[in-house]
């Protein structure tokens, strides 16, 4: 039997930091600030596959309290994730929410490059906020995935 979990993460962008969504480094004048590398989408598709798993979220799993995690690889991380779990993801679909920079030029990689850390097809789309709020501002990034899972012998984590 399937399981679903829904994953959602956001990010303020700031000076001085690599922009890094879906694994790969997107050339733009701002980056996402966090304890790891902020990787808004890997995270959100972490903790949409530890939910569909029954396995906490990746706050519980790599605090920012721990300095092991401190701009730590998060493509990294969702292949530890994976590796820990007794079953497997099926797919994921993502959507990573930001005004600018534009993902669709860098889709084909993002895709390629967290479907290759999570063993299965991984569809990202991209939208803006229509201008409202914080990310309408350009204030951040934020991204919210969902995960389907398949527990080892149909059975639940």
């Amino acid at each position: 039997m399937s399981r679903v979990g829904i994953g959602y993460d956001s990010h303020r962008l700031v000076a001085g930091r690599p922009l890094i969504i879906g694994g790969v480094e997107i050339e733009f004048e701002r980056g996402l600030s966090g304890h790891s590398d902020a990787d808004v989408l890997a995270h959100a598709i972490a903790d949409a596959v530890l939910g569909a798993a029954g396995a906490g979220d990746i706050g519980t799993h790599f605090p920012p309290s721990d300095d092991r995690w401190k701009d730590a690889d998060s493509i990294g991380l969702l292949r530890t994730i994976v590796a820990s779990l007794d079953g497997r993801v099926v797919n994921v679909d993502a959507t990573v929410i930001c005004e600018r920079p534009a993902i669709g030029p860098h889709r084909a990689a993002i895709e390629e490059r967290l479907g290759s850390a999570l063993g299965a097809p991984v569809s990202v789309k991209a939208t803006t906020n229509e201008g409202l709020g914080a990310i309408g501002r350009e204030e951040g990034i934020a991204a919210i995935a969902v995960a389907s899972y398949e527990p080892a012998d149909g059975a639940s984590e």
